[in-house]
């Protein structure tokens, strides 16, 4: 078992310091360039991660922002692009134009005659209807 964590600790080691030193900004590396650092860390895996992790980044630039890296916000949270869109929204939207009062268009006359012949026809044939029962109920009795 103990051989075992010596050979998985170191490795792990190695992996977690060759992920942070890629990820990490040039501005954040301190002492020689990142490549160098991470082909150290690589030939080296012991020695080249804890000295990555001891020296090679700098992190009190991270804990003088309070702890919170700067860089990429979700535009959601942005107040900036927030409010880009809004200026942006009430540039391209004209005012509201006031709706024209609504005029009697040609069909219109045709239309309403259509419909109340519709309406006429429709009576007469329930009236029809409605005497056809009568009779069929009067000759049953």
């Amino acid at each position: 078992m103990l051989r075992v964590l010596m050979v998985l600790v170191p490795l792990a080691l190695s992996i977690y310091a060759f992920i942070d030193c890629i990820s990490t900004d040039e501005k954040e590396i301190r002492y020689i360039p990142k490549p160098l650092w991470a082909i150290l860390v690589l030939l080296f895996p012991l020695v080249g991660s804890i000295s990555w992790l001891l020296v090679g980044k700098d992190r009190t630039a991270r804990r003088a922002a309070g702890g919170r890296p700067g860089g990429w916000v979700a535009p959601d949270d942005n107040p900036e692009f927030l409010k880009s869109l809004k200026e942006e929204k009430s540039s391209k939207e004209p005012e509201p134009e006031p709706e024209p009062e609504p005029e009697e268009a040609p069909g219109d006359k045709v239309d309403e005659r259509l419909l109340e012949d519709w309406e006429a026809d429709l009576r007469r044939r329930e009236e029809e209807l409605k005497r056809r029962q009568r009779d069929e109920d009067g000759g049953k009795d």
